[in-house]
């Protein structure tokens, strides 16, 4: 078996984050209901989502240093504990809707994010049993069900029309069509949840994620960010920027890209064309109704 050692922190992330998906395994397994609530945003939330937010944020508080911004805190502490240059960002369940939908595209994440970008992260497919963990500036792994770990890296597609390009499964961007005009792009899957969807690109199953839109917030993106940079890749806003993860903001605005690296200058390029054309068709069937 493959040992490949992580450091301390990332260690410690892991095993906080190997033990929330072993509860989530646990719940799903004890026939306890998933009833859903709306939250102010309008997206659903769980009692699962509530009990790990808690777990996770109660345990990076006895073992970690730093703050934590969970999704599922309440306002007040979000704020509070945003107060710092160093913080923690928890998505408890990421693809609560592919959770109650049941069909396995959700994610545990915990990333931390130092001086306002990416550094670290984990994410854990619970239905897998999987967990990918990697550090900026070092590698990304996957450790598997049976503790084996092993290197990985993305793929190194650099031709558009061989490419698989990830879309949301509940939000998919009304620029992909024109993207993958412009393109020639090969594939466009639907698949849910951020953090499932970066895993497949640093895990080379994919090569490109778009996202339009301002519906992500940091704790969406540190942990697949930091996973997909140590793995090769590369994550931005739709205009070229790196992310920030500022302390007390919490939505990202710019919309988002992940790639391989290798297609990314090249999707980039693609993205102003396919707004303008996104626009006007919006323009022209807002005229055809009047």
């Amino acid at each position: 078996m493959m040992r490949i050692d992580l450091g301390e922190e990332l260690e410690t992330m892991v095993a906080i984050a190997r033990e929330a998906s072993k509860r989530v395994r646990d719940w799903l397994g004890s026939g306890q209901p998933l009833e859903a609530q709306e939250k102010a945003s309008g997206e659903p939330v769980t009692a699962l989502d509530r009990a790990l937010n808690a777990f996770i944020r109660e345990q990076i508080e006895q073992r970690l240093s730093g703050r934590v911004v969970g999704e599922e805190d309440e306002p007040g502490q979000r704020r509070a504990d945003a107060a710092s240059g160093r913080i923690y960002y928890v998505d408890p369940i990421d693809g609560t809707a592919e959770l109650l939908a049941g069909n396995g595209e959700f994610a545990v994440m915990i990333g931390l994010a130092v001086a306002g970008r990416a550094e670290a992260g984990v994410v854990a497919l619970p239905v897998d049993n999987t967990i990918l963990a990697g550090r900026v500036g070092q590698r990304a792994i996957v450790e598997r069900s049976d503790g084996e770990r092993r290197l990985i890296g993305v793929s190194a597609r650099n031709s558009f029309t061989e490419a698989r390009a990830l879309v949301s499964r509940s939000h998919r961007p009304a620029i992909i069509d024109k993207l993958r005009q412009r393109l020639g792009l090969g594939k466009v899957i639907p698949c849910g949840s951020a953090g499932v969807k970066v895993a497949r690109i640093a895990l080379g199953e994919a090569d490109l994620y778009v996202h339009a839109g301002h519906g992500l917030a940091s704790w969406d993106c540190c942990a697949p960010e930091a996973i997909l940079t140590a793995a090769g890749g590369r994550m931005t806003t739709l205009d070229g920027a790196p992310l920030r993860y500022s302390p007390g903001v919490d939505k990202l605005a710019g919309g988002l890209l992940a790639s391989n690296g290798v297609l990314h200058i090249g999707a980039l390029s693609a993205v102003p064309w396919a707004l303008r054309e996104e626009k006007r068709l919006r323009e022209r069937l807002q005229m055809d109704q009047e």
